[in-house]
This record gives C-alpha cells, sequence and structure tokens, in this order.
C-alpha cells in the first residue's frame, strides 16, 4: 500500500507577477498565508496553473525555495516538474528535491509525445533516480497523450510512483485504473468538477485550480466526502460548480489570475504566449464572482 501525498484539497497555485513582470514574491506569501489559514491540504507549485513553462531556471527555483520556506511543513508541497525531454525533466526534479519539494508533480511528455511504452521508459527512468515520490500528470487536452489504465498498472509497481493527477475526463478510465492498480496506487482529479465522481470511486481528492478563490469551500467539499458525508459534498459541488466552470471560460491560468485580481490579489497578468480576457469575458467573469459574493 502506497500513502497518499495527501488527501482533500490541493492548489494549483498561481505564480504571481508584478507590474514590470517580475515574480512578486511578496504575493506570493500572502496567498499562501490564505492557503495555509484556509484548510488547504497540499500546495503545488511551479505547474500548469503556475505558468511553469515561462519561468526561468533562476525563477523556478526561486518561486519553490520561497515557498517551501514559507509553508514550513504545514502541508506538503508538491513541484510541477515534468518537461517533454526526460534529462529535463530529471534536472527539474533535482532541483525540487533540492528545495525541499515533498513530491514531485510529472506532466506526460508534450509535443514529441510518446507511446505507451515510451511512458513507461520515462517514468520509470526518473523514478530509478530521484528521492521523492512521483505524481503522474495525465492532462491531454494539453500534451496529446493519454495514459492508459494498463500502463499505470505498470508504472504503479514503482515504489517511487506514488498516483497519478488524472485529467483525461474520462470517468471509466479512472474506474478501471483504480481497480487495476488498488492501493498501490493514489488517484487525483485534476479537474475541479470531477473532483466528488474521483473521491466515489475512490480518488484521494483533488488538485484544484477553484481552490485558488475558494480554498476553504475545495477543502470542506473533499472533507465532507471522506468523512462521509456525501450529501454535503455532492450540496457543494452542485453549488460551486458555475464558477469552476468560469475559471476555465479561457485558456488557464488567464481566468483564475482575472478573478484573483478582482478579488483583491493582484497577481498580475499571464506572460506570453497567453493573452488577456477580452472585456466581454471579464464582464461575464464578473458577474459569476459577484453572485458568490466575491467582488462588490
Amino acid at each position: 500500500m502506497k500513502h497518499p501525498i495527501f488527501t482533500g484539497s490541493a492548489v494549483a497555485l498561481v505564480t504571481p507577477f508584478s507590474q514590470d513582470g517580475s515574480v512578486n514574491y511578496e504575493m506570493l506569501d500572502r496567498l499562501l498565508e490564505l492557503h495555509l489559514s484556509s484548510g488547504t491540504d497540499a500546495v503545488v507549485l511551479c505547474a500548469t496553473t503556475g505558468e511553469s513553462p515561462v519561468l526561468t531556471a533562476e525563477e523556478y527555483k526561486k518561486v519553490l525555495q520561497r515557498g517551501i520556506q514559507k509553508v514550513a511543513g504545514r502541508v506538503p508541497v508538491i513541484a510541477g516538474a515534468g518537461s517533454n525531454c526526460t534529462a529535463t525533466a530529471l534536472q527539474l526534479c533535482k532541483t525540487a528535491q533540492e528545495a525541499g519539494a515533498d513530491a514531485l508533480l510529472v506532466v506526460t511528455p508534450f509535443y514529441n509525445k510518446t507511446s505507451q511504452n515510451g511512458l513507461i521508459a520515462h517514468y520509470t527512468y526518473l523514478a530509478d533516480r530521484v528521492n521523492k515520490p512521483i505524481i503522474i500528470y495525465n492532462v491531454p487536452s494539453r500534451t496529446g497523450v493519454n495514459v492508459k489504465p494498463e500502463t499505470y498498472q505498470i508504472l504503479a509497481k514503482h515504489p517511487m510512483i506514488n498516483g497519478v493527477k488524472e485529467a483525461n475526463g474520462d470517468i471509466t478510465s479512472v474506474a478501471r485504473t483504480i481497480s487495476l492498480c488498488k492501493d498501490n496506487f493514489n488517484v487525483y482529479s485534476g479537474n475541479d468538477d470531477q473532483a466528488l465522481p474521483m473521491l466515489s470511486l475512490g480518488g484521494k481528492g483533488v488538485i484544484s485550480v477553484f481552490a485558488n478563490c475558494l480554498p476553504h469551500q475545495m477543502h470542506e467539499l473533499c472533507r465532507a466526502y471522506l468523512d462521509g458525508d456525501t450529501k454535503q459534498a455532492a450540496s457543494l459541488e452542485a453549488k460551486y460548480l458555475p464558477l469552476m466552470d468560469a475559471l476555465f471560460m479561457d485558456i488557464n491560468p488567464i481566468p483564475v489570475k482575472e478573478a484573483l485580481r478582482m478579488m483583491g490579489y493582484d497577481c498580475g497578468i499571464c506572460r506570453l504566449p497567453l493573452v488577456e480576457m477580452d472585456d466581454a469575458a471579464k464582464k461575464e467573469l464578473a458577474s459569476v464572482l459577484k453572485r458568490y459574493g466575491l467582488i462588490l
């Protein structure tokens, strides 16, 4: 049996930028304090929502160091550490380990992609060379690669491969993965709107974009289900589904950064090639936030 890195809600944290485009480390501290005081069960730094592809090597290292220092062991910190180059992914993993990360979130190779055998070789190569547990990140809408349940079954045999952030949108596939891997592999939802269905199948929680805006509520949704209060969990999922959807009306993390700005957490705009939402989309997003009392 592999113990999960966390259970409940992990925030896929944005990387805040200043007006000049540099990383805003003071805002990073402020966001982390929000999550530590709101019940967030783990923090994910420098992943997709954290705009890892546009961070320099020095920024990547410093964001991890600053975040891990701020969290100070109060919850697990998971570092995004994936690449379509296996050697580069390993270097990111080593940087994250040296910074003190508790686990490594490693996205599947993208653009050059690979086969299922290639996925096994890629993750085995990394797992043989790291000293922190790996969580695979499967997000075929971004990478063009989808990990099959049978591939997870093979990878789950490696002691350093702990689980997956599953964002393939296929609940049947998730059920098969859990059936094949059993307690040897921990499954987390990579989609906010599928957190509850995955929990019901035996998932351990969610790595959440929505939690950037309402960390306590996502924590409570997961905690309710894990404590056996399925009615409350379902009620919270239904209540917040419109906001979960609204945070994906444009490419992530464009909407969530805009939402945080509207809520008083100015995290700057995304770096190119991501661009700001148009005025109509901003108005629509503001309307949803107002419904939840998040802005006046």
